[in-house]
């Protein structure tokens, strides 16, 4: 069995290849060419612990994954993934989870940004500077003409070490800048990631405010968390969803179908876009929703390509159990 540790993951493959994987997800999941159970959600006080299989092209993948929304000195999202042989049933690789998730999940940020946002955008804004946001940016930064990042974060001080952390990864021209509200962030950016495991919507609840911008929400997992304003939703056509799942999952889901906000024949699967069965075009008027609650079919075939490439290199480490 081959151990990828970061530096190994990072031998293997750039981020524009595991972007490269996820849309491949995205095509599989359009013509269901995939086996996947609901991911399994245990909660232990705030904390959750999930498992999350699934079987797709020629493996069967297992995260295992935590969220501690307390955690200071360690990630809030930590995890595991066993890569496992489709047809024999060997264990081939053990992934160090807690990058894969954050590689994959700036993966789904960086190709709603490709499909949704306008190809001139080029400021960008951050809710919540944890590890997802980190990746939100760099894959975002791939692939749009980003100038200005605007930050926030509950605590300043994490902001500010977070954009010293986030600056050595980015070209010098682009301007980061540590945000003073969220409104701040809302009214300088084309582009609003938000990253956060809150249980009440971190954007402000203004109309008109988010009119031609794309919104990117990562971080809003299970039924009572929420990052999102009732006026946003109020004010789109459409709610992108990375999985038809997420509309038991989220309360960026849940909340706004249930009030009648939106109604369920707006939410659209990306995966619809992704295989050209849907078209986007930018308006001045609306905003456009891009909302990620991951599935195990994401993880599996990034971790698929992460495998095969580190075979060809030669990285990581082999063991025998």
């Amino acid at each position: 069995m081959l151990i990828l540790s970061q530096e190994s993951v990072d031998q293997a493959v750039s981020l524009t290849d595991v972007m490269d994987a996820v849309e491949l997800a995205y095509r599989l999941y359009d013509e269901e060419q995939f086996h996947m159970d609901a991911r399994t959600h245990m909660s232990c006080d705030e904390n959750t612990l999930l498992l999350m299989p699934c079987a797709a092209s020629d493996s069967i993948g297992t995260k295992i994954v935590t969220v501690f929304p307390n955690n200071e000195t360690h990630p809030v999202t930590q995890g595991l993934m066993l890569l496992t042989d489709r047809t024999t049933g060997e264990a081939k690789a053990l992934l160090n989870g807690t990058y894969l998730t954050g590689l994959r999940t700036g993966a789904l940020g960086g190709l709603a940004a490709r499909y949704l946002s306008p190809r001139s955008a080029s400021s960008l804004g951050l809710i919540g500077t944890g590890v997802q946001g980190f990746y939100q940016l760099l894959a975002i930064s791939e692939v749009r003409p980003i100038e200005h990042i605007y930050l926030f974060n509950r605590t300043k001080e994490r902001a500010a070490t977070f954009k010293q952390e986030i600056q050595s990864r980015l070209p010098t021209h682009v301007n980061i800048h540590v945000a003073d509200s969220p409104e701040q962030v809302t009214r300088h950016s084309d582009i609003i990631v938000t990253a956060t495991t809150s249980e009440t919507p971190v954007l402000p609840n203004e109309r008109h405010m988010y009119n031609s911008k794309t919104i990117i929400a990562v971080g809003s997992f299970q039924p009572h968390m929420r990052e999102l304003p009732d006026e946003l939703f109020k004010q789109a056509d459409y709610l992108f969803i990375d999985t038809l799942d997420a509309m038991q999952e989220t309360g960026d889901v849940i909340t706004p179908i249930k009030n009648q906000w939106i109604h369920k024949s707006q939410c659209i699967p990306f995966s619809s876009i992704v295989a050209g069965h849907v078209s986007v075009s930018a308006s001045k008027d609306r905003p456009v929703i891009f909302k990620s609650t991951g599935m195990a079919l994401f993880d599996v075939i990034a971790a698929q390509t992460i495998y095969e490439k580190a075979v060809r290199q030669g990285a990581g480490q082999t063991i025998s159990l």
